[in-house]
């Protein structure tokens, strides 16, 4: 797979103006990842969601989103109603020098 450029812009050094790509220094092939394991058995250790107060285990298809609005409303949101809730917020940037907001 192509890298891509995490972003580009210009670097303006008085008269010159030069494009400019922030590039990955690794790609998904070099990365390192690593397992929980347990250090006794050295077996791989598995992660399951616990119901905060029953203390059951939750099944996966009973895992959805959602987000706290005071202390008795919660909104749930599907994965994919998520994604697109996310994608259609407007993005503004942080940055103390940005004259207009990221879209």
């Amino acid at each position: 797979m192509a890298l891509r450029p995490y972003w580009k812009g210009y670097l303006k050094l008085s008269l010159v103006t030069c494009p400019v790509q922030m590039m990955p220094a690794t790609s998904e092939s070099e990365k390192v990842r690593f397992h929980t394991l347990n250090r006794q058995t050295q077996n791989r250790v598995v992660s399951h969601y616990v119901d905060s107060v029953t203390g059951k285990e939750v099944k996966e298809e009973d895992e959805v989103k959602g987000y706290q609005r005071g202390s008795t409303n919660t909104l749930f949101s599907k994965t994919r109603s998520l994604r697109t809730l996310l994608s259609k917020a407007p993005r503004r940037s942080t940055s103390p020098h940005s004259r207009r907001a990221i879209a």
